[in-house]
C-alpha cells in the first residue's frame, strides 16, 4: 500500500499545484519557462503514475475487503464512467455546450469516474486510490471555478455539432475501453 499511496501523493501533488500553490507555479514558469516547466511537471506525473500503477497492483494481490458492492453498482458504475468519458472528450473539444454548462468538464469526468468506481470496488486500496481522485476532482474544480470567477471567465454557448463529437467519441472510446481494453490493461471485466 506503501508504494500506491506514495504514487498518489507525487501524482495528485503534481496535479494540485494549481489548487494550492498557484503563484510558486507562475514564478517556476517564469523561471524554467514554458517548455522547461511541463517537461518536469511531465517527468513527475509519469513517475507518480507508474507508481500508482504499479502500487495498486501490488496492493490488489492481498485485497482487504471493506464492504461488498451491491449487484446494481458495476450497472450505475457503467453508466457513470459512460458520462466520464463523455466529459472527458468534452474538455478537449472546443464550442461544446458541456464546457458552457459545467465550465470544467475535464475535473467533473474525474469525479464521476472515482465515484463510480468507489461503488463497484469494497477493498482498501480502492478505496485509497479512487477516494484520493475523488477529493482531488472535486478540489480542482472547485479551485478552477474560483479562478474562472476571480478573472470573470464565462463560457461560450457551444454548438450541437460539437456536442455530438464529444458524445459519440465518449460512447466509442467507453466502448472500446469497457469491453476490451480494462480487461486487457487492469485485469477485470467490468462488463463481462
Amino acid at each position: 500500500m506503501s508504494v500506491l499511496v506514495l504514487g498518489l501523493v507525487i501524482f495528485l501533488g503534481a496535479h494540485s499545484v494549481r489548487i494550492f500553490a498557484e503563484s510558486w507555479r507562475t514564478r517556476q514558469i517564469a523561471r524554467l519557462g514554458e517548455m522547461g516547466w511541463k517537461s518536469a511537471y511531465s517527468v513527475v506525473s509519469a513517475v507518480g503514475l507508474v507508481l500508482l500503477i504499479w502500487g495498486y497492483g501490488i496492493a490488489r494481490r492481498d485485497p482487504v475487503v471493506l464492504w461488498a458492492p451491491p449487484v446494481w453498482a458495476p450497472h450505475l458504475a457503467a453508466l457513470l464512467t459512460l458520462i466520464a468519458f463523455i466529459l472527458f472528450l468534452a474538455a478537449y473539444i472546443p464550442g461544446n455546450h458541456f464546457k458552457a454548462w459545467v465550465r470544467h468538464p475535464m475535473a467533473l469526468s474525474a469525479v464521476l469516474w472515482a465515484f463510480a468506481h468507489l461503488l463497484a470496488n469494497g477493498t482498501l486500496n480502492a478505496v485509497v486510490l479512487f477516494g484520493a481522485f475523488l477529493v482531488w476532482g472535486v478540489l480542482a474544480y472547485l479551485a478552477a471555478c474560483r479562478r474562472d470567477a476571480a478573472l470573470g471567465v464565462v463560457y461560450p454557448a457551444g454548438t450541437l455539432a460539437k456536442d455530438g463529437i464529444a458524445v459519440v467519441g465518449g460512447v466509442v472510446a467507453w466502448v472500446v475501453f469497457a469491453f476490451w481494453l480494462h480487461g486487457w490493461w487492469i485485469g477485470v471485466r467490468p462488463l463481462g
